[in-house]
């Protein structure tokens, strides 16, 4: 398993007391594997996505990336492990105004200590797996809703992780872009191996993942063949 969650349990303060924000989870994704989230707003879905980054640390319970078990890994270390192993797609672009779209994932690969060559080779191949190949040199205001979140899908995948966290993804688009993206995620997740989690509200997005998971008061039900 590219990923795997080990009877992991969150807390945050909450008045005298603490908040369960997620209940003894367990959750194993496999390279080229593609599970969806669902859940109520507030079920934990986010604070299971946040663990599954090592963004936040867990009250208990493991965390395991492509084999690395995350546990008392150093602020640093923990870095590294998100640099070179996880992609994250977050609900909003978030593209930076100034930056084209081959340069935004360029930047990513600078930080990495790539050439400037060989991070814009990169980048015109990833752009190009998303269907932007000809836009690599406009800025984020004249692409669409659709085509910026495609850039955010190429700069996660920049990298190349193992594991990609993609955060409900099509919730500023329409339903057409929208089901467009997931088709994209899916099949970026086939042909790069990636372990997937995918965040969504709109169960009409569910066909696609090989498994739904369902989270409820933090807890996570038995994931069932999808």
């Amino acid at each position: 398993m590219s990923l795997t969650l080990t009877d992991i349990t969150l807390t945050y303060p909450d008045g005298d007391g603490r908040l369960t924000a997620l209940d003894h989870v367990d959750l194993e994704v496999p390279k080229g594997g593609l599970t969806a989230l669902v859940g109520p707003s507030g079920s934990g879905k986010s604070s299971l996505l946040a663990v599954a980054a090592t963004l936040i640390t867990p009250d208990a319970g493991t965390v395991t990336i492509d084999g690395i078990v995350t546990t008392g890994l150093t602020r640093g270390e923990l870095t590294a492990v998100r640099r070179h192993k996880i992609g994250i797609v977050f609900q909003q672009p978030n593209l930076l105004p100034s930056l084209t779209a081959a340069e935004q994932l360029q930047v990513m690969a600078r930080i990495d200590g790539r050439s400037p060559a060989r991070a814009r080779l990169r980048a015109m191949e990833l752009l190009d797996a998303v269907g932007l190949a000809d836009q690599a040199d406009r800025r984020p205001h004249r692409l669409s809703g659709g085509q910026r979140q495609r850039v955010n899908i190429a700069r996660a995948l920049m990298n190349d992780p193992t594991v990609l966290l993609v955060d409900e993804p099509t919730s500023a688009l329409d339903h057409e872009r929208g089901a467009a993206i997931i088709d994209l995620i899916t099949r970026l997740t086939r042909q790069r191996a990636t372990a997937t989690v995918l965040v969504t509200h709109d169960r009409a997005h569910l066909a696609v993942a090989d498994r739904v998971a369902e989270v409820h008061d933090g807890r996570l039900q038995i994931p069932a063949a999808h």
